[in-house]
């Protein structure tokens, strides 16, 4: 007898939890497990290396991007992700993913999913695993009119997921920008006009050209030279404000706080 394939499935909400577990109970090819949160995830996947994945994407502390961006390459054949996202996001969605279940779904949608993933498990190609993952992340990132909440960027032969609000400041960097976060520095593959069309203008501000700032790590400014101001950031980093965006970049910043800069 063939072994059977190991299924994970993770979610923060214990119906949502026991729903998917009942349904994949019914297939007698298949072993579950169940994880409540993205760290405990983790563990199980560095530990069991599932060959499915059924994962919730909005969950306190890991979310499912986050979960996967520190998955080991191959560690997961297939991934199904469970979202309560939005309509308008499921084109992404569809364009890159194994699949995905949209909360609240029938046996049927469900039925579909399944057989899908395991095909794929099937193939045990773990390389297309990762590519479509990728993909995912990178369509997500692209949905018109929504302002950036994660980045994805390369770490050697990884994927990481750095969540906006983590973001400190942003440099350019020829065709691409510098993410600034946590002490760390990561390269986006986008201009900095790109970038800042699709950033949240109440949380990142423009300061120069070659120069945007996320509001809350603003500490002071000091006057610099011929109009031009020195930012400090609450790290001590120092960025130079352009006297070209002064005036809006205190009119954001005063909407931010609720009082002045100076």
């Amino acid at each position: 007898m063939s072994r059977r394939l190991l299924a994970l499935v993770v979610d923060d909400e214990p119906l949502a939890r026991e729903t998917l577990r009942l349904l994949l109970a019914r297939d007698p090819e298949l072993e579950v497990l169940e994880a409540p949160d993205g760290g405990a995830a983790l563990e199980i996947v560095r530990a069991r290396r599932p060959d499915l994945l059924f994962l919730d994407i909005q969950m306190p502390g890991l979310d499912g991007f986050d979960v996967l961006s520190q998955v080991e390459p191959g560690a997961v054949r297939a991934v199904v992700f469970v979202t309560a996202f939005e309509r308008y996001a499921l084109q992404a969605f569809d364009a890159h993913a194994v699949d995905y279940l949209l909360k609240p779904f029938d046996d049927a949608r469900f039925e579909r999913a399944l057989g899908r993933a395991k095909e794929r498990a099937a193939l045990g190609d773990t390389r297309s695993s990762q590519e479509h993952v990728r993909g995912l992340l990178e369509a997500l990132q692209a949905i018109p009119g929504q302002s950036m909440r994660r980045f994805l960027v390369r770490s050697g032969d990884r994927q990481l997921v750095v969540n906006a609000d983590e973001v400190d400041w942003i440099g350019a960097a020829d065709d691409y920008c510098e993410l600034h976060a946590g002490g760390r520095a990561h390269l986006v593959r986008q201009t900095m006009n790109e970038l800042e069309g699709r950033l949240d203008p109440a949380r990142f501000a423009r300061i120069h050209r070659s120069t945007i700032v996320a509001l809350d790590r603003v500490r002071e400014m000091h006057p610099h030279v011929r109009g031009d101001w020195d930012v400090v950031l609450r790290d001590g980093t120092v960025v130079r404000l352009s006297r070209t965006y002064r005036a809006a970049f205190e009119a954001r910043l005063l909407e931010s706080t609720g009082r002045s800069p100076l």
